[in-house]
């Protein structure tokens, strides 16, 4: 099992930026296929950005394609959500998770280790 924390979160204004990390407690983080989701108020949990093994990979969804970018660090064990252009409708708890299915999966079903989640608040 993969112990993630994330980190970075907090308060931002409307078109503000924020990168979000999660580091991963694992020896072999190479081996897993990582992803980034979020959970509104009162909405189910979406998939946001995953990224493949190796790093050459990377998928978003569609709304957030042009102005997040996720990204892997193998020294760090670390993954990272940088987002730029925020908007208030993007207010959620944020999570990382490993998928041992397929990089960018969006099924939520298809992960397996997740972390605590961090709190981010874009103000309009």
């Amino acid at each position: 099992q993969v112990q993630l924390v994330e980190s970075g979160g907090g308060l931002v204004q409307a078109g503000g930026s924020l990168r979000l990390s999660c580091a991963a407690s694992v020896r072999t983080f190479s081996r897993y296929r990582m992803g980034w989701f979020r959970q509104a108020p009162g909405k189910e949990r979406e998939f946001v950005a995953g990224i493949s093994l190796s790093g050459g990979q990377t998928f978003y969804l569609d709304s957030v394609k042009v102005r997040f970018t996720i990204s892997r660090d193998y020294a760090k064990n670390t993954v990272y959500l940088q987002r730029n252009s925020l908007q208030s409708e993007e207010s959620a708890v944020y999570y990382c998770a490993t998928s041992p299915v397929a990089a960018g999966t969006p099924w939520e079903g298809e992960y397996e280790d997740w972390g605590q989640g961090t709190q981010v608040n874009v103000s309009s």
